[in-house]
């Protein structure tokens, strides 16, 4: 019963072994390609179930979706011989397995050689374009020249490549520096420039303002003077007229003001001669005859 029993489950186990080696699944996306001792037979796309030969198929899976290749940014020398530091995306997919399988194997494989593929066809068109090219509309061009080179190349590996795009294209840190420096050193020529300028201008808009003020005053003063001038001729005329008038009221107006400026400035105490004619209003009084008419 015992060795019965042991037969029975080497035989179960050697049944599931059996079976195990002899099916394989493929699930939607994925593609197989059937090796048999070494050499390709036939490709698979159809997911499900499938048998093979235990010990002499196996089966190779791919995935046939888009892959993305992101390789580590490199520096390329531009036409006018400016350096760039430039990073690509490509994306692509396994369109032959056979030919993929024949050429490359594995991911692993293929991955550094579309690497290579893609930095020589960089290398080789942006080294006859110019920077401002690739800072312009001609960048569109010059990426889609990019592509369709790298496309040629890896169909004989069984590649399809759908994009080749530039994930980013900077100067080098040194070079930048170098741009950032010039570019400050030219604005603050620039500024110098137009601080001189502003001087300029402002230095002889002031000396226009002080010439245009020294006219201003001097005709001002002219023309005060000129009717000064002629206000004192009329006042003058005035008083003489008024004088005509009544000539003894005059003199005791004048008098009265003589002795309003003289006494204002004068201390508690002045001294005068009492013939004086200073005194002649305040002895006589308005309307009497002056001393000389006596």
């Amino acid at each position: 019963m015992s060795r019965t029993r042991t037969v029975l489950v080497l035989a179960t186990l050697l049944l599931l072994w059996l079976v195990s080696a002899s099916t394989y699944s493929i699930s939607e996306t994925q593609q197989a390609l059937m090796v048999r001792v070494g050499k390709p037979i036939a490709v698979v796309s159809t997911p499900g179930l499938g048998f093979k030969l235990p010990l002499m198929d196996s089966v190779v899976t791919y995935d046939k979706r888009l892959l993305t290749l992101e390789p580590p940014a490199e520096q390329v020398i531009l036409g006018d011989q400016k350096r760039l530091e430039v990073q690509t995306y490509t994306r692509y997919r396994i369109d032959d397995p056979l030919r993929f399988y024949q050429s490359l194997r594995t991911l692993e494989q293929a991955n550094p050689q579309l690497t290579q593929l893609v930095s020589s066809s960089l290398r080789k068109e942006l080294g006859q374009v110019m920077l401002r090219s690739l800072l312009s509309e001609e960048r569109t061009r010059i990426v889609e020249h990019i592509q369709k080179e790298v496309q040629e190349k890896a169909l004989s590996l069984g590649i399809e490549v759908s994009e080749v795009r530039f994930h980013r294209a900077d100067l080098p840190l040194e070079t930048s520096q170098a741009i950032y420096n010039r570019m400050k050193s030219e604005r603050q020529r620039e500024a110098k420039e137009l601080r001189a300028q502003g001087f300029e201008w402002a230095q002889e808009i002031q000396a226009k303002a002080d010439r245009e003020r020294t006219v201003i005053l001097s005709e001002a003063q002219q023309q005060s003077k000129i009717i000064r001038g002629e206000a004192d001729a009329q006042a003058s005329d005035i008083l003489a007229s008024a004088f005509q008038k009544d000539p003894p009221f005059y003199r005791l107006y004048r008098s009265l003001q003589t002795y309003r400026q003289a006494l204002a400035d004068a201390g508690p105490t002045i001294v005068l001669s009492p013939d004086t004619e200073f005194l002649r209003n305040l002895k006589f009084g308005p309307g009497l005859p002056t001393t000389a008419g006596k």
